[in-house]
């Protein structure tokens, strides 16, 4: 009895050491997928805590821990309303990672821990001008349509899909129809995800009608000038047509992960990447080319707090889009490739923008036929992308030219599109702009394209 006792007093003495060698080893240095799943909580949740006026627990139960990988059902968050930061960790201790808020800029991730630093970068102190008793676009009353045929495709839930927080249809330049989910309405700011890229897209074009940037410029970076990679253009990049390495997929640590949640400047870590393929002929969806390219317009214009100002002064203003906050990443370059916040009736202000080929309230915003360029095939992705950041495929059809048209769309139909559900459908020959926004992960197999038709057909009637 006296051995065995003796044995188990060792086996037990053994595994409290080897558990507090895996705890200490977690705490030092923890793995970087705890990192990643603790950044993207923290950024999250301090978006949405200080941008959209969530509560931080609700965000985390439901946006961050619900549809995710299961590492991210451990995570725990705290939030520092008076310094404005969110921090999280697994168990809320382990591979801790805090993000700030930030005047005019909503909320950054700090990988490298410098709050001071991160803090010090702002945004323009602008007092918006307030919203004027108008009709929408110009002002926020909206006079929906009546017509039950529009009604009952707003109300099918299967239409509308799983996790749906906002619908906005808008025809002939007027919103005629709206739903939003339960706890969103109007004036809560919705995350865009890859939708941003389309309007990062459009701020490249008032450089360009600005006359600070053209589409055709190569040698964009110094430490390109030595390789190959000094023939990439301005439209390469436009085009997801870089020839660049980048691994765009999600759920592990790859470089779209590891470049949202754990570098501290974004646009190096995509700069830095090699050649993979032939430049102009190799199509490959890329955010960190959409950070490239945040990092070419916000040095066009040279001046650090000039730049920061220019998505609001250049675009949101002259738009009337008053929620919309465009994050940047920890040094202050703008996240091109994912971070818009803006309201459902904010992103219908850009598909009406679009639809309107860059043109507002007789303001040429964009260069004469720039809309029209974006919407161009890219040549090397077989139809399915356009030369400015636009799809022509819709959610799951991707990888199948025509495959709207097939469907009974408008042969010109084109998207933005967004991580879980986001998007937006412009219909030019229909004068038509539908915004679907929600937390809906592609695991469920919702196809936003299926409302877009039916509420095409509603409109259509006599």
């Amino acid at each position: 009895m006296r051995v065995a006792r003796k044995v188990l007093k060792g086996l037990s003495g053994l595994i409290l050491l080897v558990v507090a060698l895996l705890v200490a080893w977690l705490y030092v240095a923890p793995p970087e997928l705890i990192r990643v799943g603790s950044g993207y909580s923290a950024k999250i949740v301090c978006s949405n805590v200080f941008l959209a006026g969530r509560d931080a627990q609700q965000v985390l139960a439901v946006d961050v821990q619900a549809p995710g990988h299961p590492l991210l059902r451990l995570m725990r968050v705290s939030v520092d309303r008076q310094a404005g930061t969110v921090t999280a960790g697994l168990l809320g201790v382990f591979g801790r990672s805090v993000a700030v808020e930030r005047d005019g800029l909503g909320c950054a991730l700090v990988p490298d821990g410098n709050i001071a630093a991160a803090k010090a970068i702002t945004g323009p102190a602008l007092t918006p001008a307030p919203v004027p008793d108008e009709s929408w676009p110009q002002g926020e009353r909206v006079e929906p349509s009546q017509d039950p045929a529009l009604a009952k495709v707003l109300d099918d839930p299967v239409l509308s899909g799983p996790g749906m927080r906002g619908i906005v249809v808008v025809k002939d330049g007027r919103i005629v129809g709206e739903r939003y989910g339960e706890g969103f309405s109007e004036k809560t700011p919705l995350l865009g995800w890859s939708m941003t890229k389309t309007v990062n897209a459009a701020i490249i074009g008032t450089l360009v009608k600005d006359g600070r940037m053209a589409l055709d410029r190569t040698g964009l970076f110094g430490p390109w000038q030595a390789d190959g990679r000094k023939a990439i253009s301005l439209a390469d990049l436009m085009a997801m047509s870089s020839g660049l390495a980048f691994n765009e997929d999600y759920g592990d640590v790859t470089d779209v992960t590891r470049m949202l949640f754990l570098e501290p400047d974004m646009a190096a870590f995509a700069g830095a990447k090699p050649l993979t393929g032939e430049v102009g002929r190799v199509w490959s969806y890329s955010s960190g080319t959409a950070m490239l390219l945040s990092r070419l317009w916000q040095d066009a214009i040279g001046d650090k707090g000039k730049a920061l100002a220019w998505p609001r002064l250049a675009l949101f203003d002259p738009l009337g889009m008053k929620s919309a906050a465009l994050e940047t990443d920890e040094h202050g370059t703008f996240v091109g490739s994912s971070y818009l916040y803006a309201t459902a009736r904010d992103w219908a202000r850009f598909g009406q923008f679009l639809l309107q080929d860059g043109v507002w309230n007789g303001q040429q915003i964009l260069p004469a036929g720039f809309v029209a360029w974006m919407r161009e095939p890219a040549p090397a992705s077989n139809g399915v992308y356009a030369r400015g950041q636009l799809w022509i495929e819709a959610p799951g059809d991707e990888d199948t030219p025509g495959a709207g048209a097939a469907a009974g769309l408008p042969k010109d139909t084109y998207w933005l599109e967004g991580h879980d559900g986001q998007t937006v459908a412009v219909i030019p020959s229909e004068r038509m702009a539908v915004v679907r926004m929600g937390l809906t992960p592609g695991k469920l197999g919702y196809r936003p394209q299926k409302l877009v038709l039916a509420l095409v057909e509603a409109l259509r009637q006599p």
